[in-house]
């Protein structure tokens, strides 16, 4: 498998894999995320291609502290074949060699498939909470009642 670095062609395919894959939420718009992707760490963006189909993605960042991973995602039709191990391991190696200490990840809780996957990959649940703060809206909230 040679993964290669995303480019800005692949960005409907790779938007269409992510919704197949469940990723997106109505909250995030992932045209965004790759834009902003395209401005830090565009390296650690990577694709798997199978002729002119996007069949795989990762996209991970380091900040110096710590890396993470987001996006991780392979066709349906693709899976079983190791493509998301073979991912995890490319950016676990590229990381590494960054000198980068540590790797995180999240996953919903109620996604018990995924968590195996990771789990078998020799990832542990951190004894934390994740937080977050939308700084830049994406997609205008909803107004509230009153």
């Amino acid at each position: 498998m040679i993964f290669t670095q995303f480019e800005a062609k692949d960005a409907s395919q790779v938007v269409a894999l992510w919704h197949a894959c469940g990723l997106t939420r109505s909250w995030n718009d992932p045209m965004r995320d790759i834009a902003r992707k395209q401005l830090v760490q565009p390296e650690l963006f990577l694709v798997l291609r199978e002729g002119e189909t996007i069949a795989a993605t990762i996209m991970a960042g380091f900040d110096g502290h710590r890396g993470w991973v987001n996006y991780l995602a392979v066709a349906e039709t693709h899976r079983g074949r190791g493509i998301g191990r073979a991912l995890m391991a490319e950016v676990e190696q590229r990381l590494e060699r960054a000198g980068c200490p540590k790797l995180n990840l999240l996953v919903r809780a109620d996604n018990y498939a995924v968590l195996d996957f990771y789990t078998h990959l020799g990832y542990v649940a951190d004894d934390a909470v994740a937080l977050g703060k939308r700084l830049i809206h994406d997609v205008a909230p909803k107004p509230g009642p009153g």
